[in-house]
């Protein structure tokens, strides 16, 4: 008796490429709009170029089995497209001095939290949000410093003299208590390596050498 014959099943589309192609739809729709307005748009928001990427990586990466990396690298290029944002906005692009640190540590941290969140790694998620907290901490400080000290930008804002004492104790708790709940992983022995006993009864009694004459 033949086996009944089963339909073909009906090829499952591509959640990341179908996202990508619509954000890329929304994109030229707002080119378009700009020149249909006689509006300069790259002038104005240039970063998006920046910034239209690094969401397009971070949502491939999200609907990615190991999509992790795709995911993190979207989360930084997408903060350095935010950053470049406000530079341009307020003409303050001395604020690399501490803004990086939305960057490097922040960017990760983001896209550690999210892709953990989405892939229900906890370790991962939780790692990231110690980051973003560095990460926050960090610019607190530049900021502080850079601006309220040194007034890079021309001109100091008006913070009190407490404010930096403050900002290091808060970065400095920040720290102790990612060290006292930090919790290294444990050694995994190989499978096919048991106890020592088991290992001395597999391997058998050792011989004793024969005393000497």
């Amino acid at each position: 008796m033949s086996e009944p014959v089963q339909p073909p099943k009906a090829r499952s589309g591509s959640r990341g490429a179908a996202l990508l192609g619509a954000a890329m739809i929304v994109v030229g729709l707002v080119f378009y709009a700009g020149q249909w307005l006689n509006f300069d748009i790259g002038a104005a928001a240039w970063p998006f170029y920046v910034i239209a990427p690094g969401l397009a990586l971070v949502t491939l990466g999200l609907t990615q089995r190991r999509g992790s990396g795709l995911t993190i690298a979207g989360s930084v290029v997408t903060m350095v497209g935010l950053v470049l944002l406000y530079q341009n906005a307020t003409d303050r692009f001395q604020s690399w001095a501490y803004a990086w640190a939305l960057v490097g540590p922040g960017g990760s941290g983001i896209g550690m939290l999210l892709y953990g969140t989405r892939s229900g790694d906890r370790k991962m998620a939780r790692d990231g949000f110690w980051t973003i907290l560095t990460a926050l901490g960090l610019f607190a400080a530049g900021l502080v410093f850079f601006e309220g000290i040194i007034g890079i930008s021309g001109e100091r804002l008006p913070l009190p003299n407490w404010v930096l004492p403050v900002a290091l104790i808060v970065i400095g708790v920040l720290v102790l208590l990612r060290g006292l709940t930090f919790r290294a992983p444990m050694p995994t022995m190989p499978d096919d390596v048991g106890t020592p006993s088991e290992a001395a009864s597999v391997s058998g009694p050792t011989e004793e050498p024969p005393p000497d004459s």
